[in-house]
C-alpha cells in the first residue's frame, strides 16, 4: 500500500535524512519486534517530522522520539490534503483493523432514505446505510441532520405521502392524524385512498427527489400555463404562488447531494508528480485512486485531443469495488469532509441524469488545479 522502503538505523541518520522528500506523505515506522504496535501518520513536510521522531534527542525533552524503536520506514509521497487523509485511512484500515474509525474520528454523512421496501412508503433522515441492492433509496450526503430534516420537510409539503414513522395496519375507524386533517396527506391509515393512489404518490416524490425537485417544477410551470390557457386565472395564480415557494426549497440543496446508487463523479486533486494531477473517480459514493494524469501527452496520444484523453483514463481506471455498507459510509465521510468544509483544495465534478461527465468542465478544472487556482462559480 506505501510505496517506498528503508531499513533505518540510528548510525545512518544523516544518510535517510537527506534521502526523504521535503514534502507530504502519509507514513509508517516499524520496530524489531513484528508484534509492536506500528506508528502510522501524515505530514506536511516528511523530511522535518522525521527530523524530529528519528533524530538526535534533545535534553530535558517530552517531544516523541523513536529513535532507538524503529527499524523500517514506509512511506508515499503525496499531492494534496486529501489524498494524504484517503491513503492514511487505507493504511490505519490495514494496521488496526478494531479501532481505526477512531483514531480517524469520522462522522457519517445524513442522507433522507426513501422506505420503498414498506408496504406504505415513507421517508426519514439517517446516517446509516442499509442493505445497498435493497429496494430503499438513499439522497445526500448532507453536511448535517439539521440541514437533512429541513430539506426533507419542506419538500415534503409539496406532497401528501405520510409522515409517520409507523407500520400501518389500515383501519377505516382510525382517526388518522393531524396531517390527514389538513389535507396534507392520503391518509392511508384509515383508507383515505387506495393503494394504486398511494403508490403514485410516491413515484411523484421519488421523482422530486431524483431531478432535485427540476420535475416537480416542470410539473407546476405546465399546470400554471394549461390554467392559464384555460383563463382559470386565480387556479394560475395559486400554482404560481406554489411555485414560488419551491424556488427556495430546491436552491437548500448543494450538487453534492445526489441518489446514492447513481452518485458518480470525478474529483481532481493536485499530485506530487510533476506537470500532474491525480484523479479519483466515484462510483456510488466507493472511491478509487489517486491515478496520476499527465497533462503533457506521450508520443502516441499527441493527436488526441485533451477531452479524449480524460476519457480514456477514466476508462483505463478500476472501478471500486462492491463494498460493504460500513465501508461506503466512511468513504462519503471523507467526501463529505472534503466537500463541505470553508475551503478546499481540488475540485469535484458530478455526473449528470444520463451518467455523463461534463468533460470541457474538467478540462479547464484539470488546468486550475495544475495552476492552484479557485474552483469556478457553480
Amino acid at each position: 500500500m506505501l510505496t517506498k522502503r528503508l531499513e533505518f538505523a540510528p548510525e545512518r541518520y544523516a544518510e535517510i535524512f537527506f534521502a526523504l522528500p521535503a514534502a507530504p506523505a502519509v507514513f509508517l515506522l516499524r520496530g524489531e519486534e513484528s508484534a509492536a504496535e506500528p506508528y502510522v501518520s501524515k505530514t506536511a513536510n516528511l523530511r522535518r517530522r522525521f527530523q524530529r521522531l528519528l533524530g538526535p534527542v534533545a535534553e530535558r525533552t517530552k517531544k516523541l522520539n523513536l529513535r532507538d524503536r524503529v527499524r523500517v520506514i514506509e512511506y508515499t509521497p503525496t499531492g494534496s490534503d486529501f489524498e494524504s487523509g484517503f491513503l492514511l485511512y487505507k493504511v490505519l484500515r490495514g494496521a488496526f483493523p478494531k479501532t481505526y474509525s477512531k483514531r480517524l474520528r469520522l462522522r457519517f454523512a445524513p442522507f433522507i432514505k426513501l422506505h420503498l421496501e414498506n408496504e406504505y412508503p415513507r421517508a426519514s433522515v439517517t446516517t446509516r446505510l442499509g442493505k445497498l441492492h435493497g429496494r430503499s433509496l438513499y439522497y445526500g450526503p448532507f453536511v448535517s441532520r439539521v440541514a437533512a430534516e429541513k430539506f426533507m420537510n419542506d419538500s415534503l409539503d409539496f406532497f401528501k405521502m405520510r409522515r409517520c414513522v409507523d407500520d400501518l395496519h389500515p383501519d377505516p375507524k382510525f382517526a388518522g392524524c393531524i396531517y390527514s386533517e389538513m389535507k396534507m396527506c392520503l391518509a392511508p391509515c384509515f383508507k383515505g385512498c387506495t393503494d394504486g393512489e398511494y403508490a403514485a404518490e410516491v413515484n411523484r416524490v421519488q421523482g422530486y427527489f431524483d431531478s432535485g425537485g427540476d420535475k416537480l417544477a416542470g410539473e407546476l410551470a405546465a399546470e400554471r400555463e394549461t390554467a392559464s390557457n384555460n383563463l382559470a386565472f386565480e387556479d394560475a395564480a395559486a400554482i404560481h404562488v406554489r411555485l414560488e415557494k419551491l424556488k427556495p426549497v430546491t436552491s437548500q440543496i448543494p450538487e453534492m447531494v445526489q441518489r446514492l446508487d447513481r452518485f458518480r463523479a470525478l474529483m481532481v486533486q493536485s499530485s506530487h508528480l510533476a506537470n500532474c494531477v491525480a484523479f479519483f473517480r466515484i462510483d456510488a459514493g466507493r472511491i478509487s485512486g489517486p491515478t496520476a494524469f499527465s497533462i503533457e501527452p506521450a508520443d502516441h496520444a499527441k493527436s488526441q485531443s485533451m477531452e479524449s484523453r480524460v476519457q480514456a483514463a477514466l476508462t483505463s481506471m478500476e472501478q471500486a469495488k462492491e463494498k460493504s455498507a460500513l465501508e461506503t459510509m466512511e468513504h462519503i465521510a471523507m467526501l463529505k469532509r472534503w466537500y463541505y468544509r470553508g475551503s478546499r483544495s481540488g475540485e469535484m465534478f458530478f455526473a449528470d441524469a444520463s451518467g455523463e461527465l461534463p468533460m470541457r468542465r474538467i478540462v479547464r478544472g484539470i488546468s486550475r488545479v495544475l495552476r492552484g487556482e479557485k474552483p469556478e462559480a457553480t
